[in-house]
């Protein structure tokens, strides 16, 4: 098989997502498996570049996976022309400068999300991109969840019939960092490091939303910080300058009309529910709640007659009433979401497959994000624009 061989400058690879579902579950998994086959009997072979600001922690990573180039010198690697993608898994704060860098370097992009810190600069970087005639993408990966699949399934079915609301449930508690190391970094709740739940996670929302149920036309929030006191990676306290917790409503405009979602996203909430996140779609003929992995329906004819009583103990219990979905994925299962967006992104750079989310997708993330801290700051609801070009 004639084997193309794609080198890909990885920059921020000894963040946990980086590492973990970026390298090693997706190009290194690729790898694993003799590179992803393009057809034709052709196999295209990621070759990655490890780049960072640590060399000892690239270095480790490079001599455990054996893999011979890392460097903490970005200029070298976006001027090395046998480079053609680069990937950009860093904190928020940094990727804005490095994309641009590698835009006009002339290299194709990929990068995580939030793209930029502000919907102006998210807006620009697809800009520059687009007059640069490169391929870029995004990573959206919770639309290759399991749940959010079968999901879809049943949207695509018609299975709601007529779709009224979206209710979301996000969040965990992540310790202080006191007396129990926290499970998200320092810079997370630090917003001059480019921290806060509505950055973080109303980038998620707004593709979700937009490519499950339509559009997202307005936003009203509340945004806060519970645990304002916090303790760093070397246990040292600070104060917590970014949201911890945002409470979102969402006017989505679907096509059979105005659909309400409503998602809670918190980092100081304790877990009662299946999975960390869940959504539940309530329609005129059924309803729905999927999570990471898992999806229930209650149809309109199988729905029971709920009588309000407070006088007597509940005496039915009412998860039992619902039904799974089935996987219905073939033998291999669903894919790990950030592999399958991953080789999706690869066809589309070596054989120009469609794909549509690029940095523009990106940029609707971000201006949501501000729109909805202007919300939350303004106590208003505030009308979204659709963003163009």
């Amino acid at each position: 098989m004639p084997r193309r061989t794609l080198r890909i400058a990885m920059n921020g690879v000894t963040g946990r997502m980086g590492y973990r579902q970026h390298l090693v579950r997706s190009i290194l998994a690729i790898r694993e498996e003799g590179g992803l086959d393009l057809g034709g009997g052709d196999v295209l072979w990621p070759e990655p570049v490890l780049v960072g600001r640590r060399e000892h922690a690239l270095e480790d990573i490079a001599r455990r996976h054996d893999l011979p180039e890392y460097t903490t010198d970005l200029d070298a690697v976006l001027a090395d022309d046998s480079v053609e993608l680069y990937f950009d898994a860093q904190v928020t704060s940094a990727r804005e400068e490095a994309v641009k860098k590698a835009v006009a370097a002339g290299k194709h992009i990929y990068v995580e999300k939030p793209t930029a810190t502000s919907a102006s600069a998210a807006l620009e970087l697809a800009r520059m991109a687009q007059d640069a005639g490169i391929k870029h993408g995004v990573v959206q990966d919770k639309l290759f969840l399991p749940g959010l699949l079968k999901l879809k399934r049943l949207i695509d079915g018609g299975f709601f019939g007529r779709i009224l609301s979206v209710r979301g449930e996000f969040g965990y508690w992540v310790f202080e960092g006191d007396w129990q190391p926290a499970q998200r970094p320092s810079w997370n709740y630090r917003a001059q490091d480019g921290g806060g739940m509505v950055l973080d996670m109303f980038p998620h929302w707004e593709y979700i939303l937009h490519e499950l149920f339509g559009p997202v036309r307005s936003v009203q929030a509340h945004v806060t910080t519970h645990v304002p006191r916090r303790w760093d990676e070397h246990g040292e306290a600070y104060e917590a300058t970014a949201d911890d917790a945002a409470y979102g409503i969402f006017e989505l405009a679907a096509p059979s009309g105005t659909v309400v979602a409503q998602i809670n996203s918190s980092w100081t909430v304790r877990v009662h529910r299946d999975e960390l996140v869940e959504f539940q779609v309530d329609g005129t003929e059924g309803s729905a709640v999927a999570g990471l992995r898992g999806c229930r329906v209650q149809h309109r004819a199988a729905t029971p007659k709920p009588v309000w009583n407070p006088d007597l103990p509940v005496s039915e219990t009412f998860r039992d009433q619902w039904q799974d979905v089935p996987d219905n994925a073939g033998p291999a299962g669903f894919p790990n979401g950030f592999r399958a967006q991953w080789e999706l992104f690869l066809r589309h750079l070596m054989l120009d497959e469609p794909y549509h989310w690029d940095l523009l997708a990106g940029a609707r993330g971000v201006q949501l994000a501000e729109l909805g801290l202007k919300a939350a700051a303004e106590g208003r609801r505030v009308e979204v624009p659709e963003l163009a070009r």
